[in-house]
């Protein structure tokens, strides 16, 4: 239970780490950890007519890869559908949409790095 909460707690920090990045680039956050039976969106974003669905994927070092490489296809085909209900449901009506990988790393010293893949699939 302990470690769930640890990663539940890194999680968190992660999401705040990646909406921080966006809102700096202008980036408005329409939803967090948007659920439907499909699944949990983790942001959805919006800056114009452009609409971005992104993963984040926080790790506190890289003994176990990356985070980038914890989106597998499967992965991104559940996001996939999951981008396809919320449209459905929210009716945003963007002119573009994209899928993002943030990449948040905690670093020692409570240092924090956070590379977003643009268009990551």
């Amino acid at each position: 239970m302990e470690q769930r909460s640890a990663r539940g707690h890194l999680g968190r920090f992660g999401e705040d780490a990646a909406i921080d990045h966006y809102r700096r680039q202008g980036y408005r956050l329409l939803a967090r950890n948007w659920t439907c039976s499909l699944g949990e969106l983790d942001l959805v974003l919006q800056r114009g007519g452009l609409l971005v669905f992104c993963e984040v994927k926080a790790r506190s070092g890289s003994a176990f890869g990356g985070p980038y490489e914890a989106v597998t296809w499967r992965k991104q085909r559940k996001l996939r559908a999951l981008a396809e209900a919320f449209l459905i449901a929210s009716r945003p009506h963007p002119d573009a949409v994209r899928f993002d990988v943030a990449s948040v790393t905690l670093k020692p010293g409570g240092t924090t790095s956070v590379f977003v893949f643009e268009s990551a699939f």
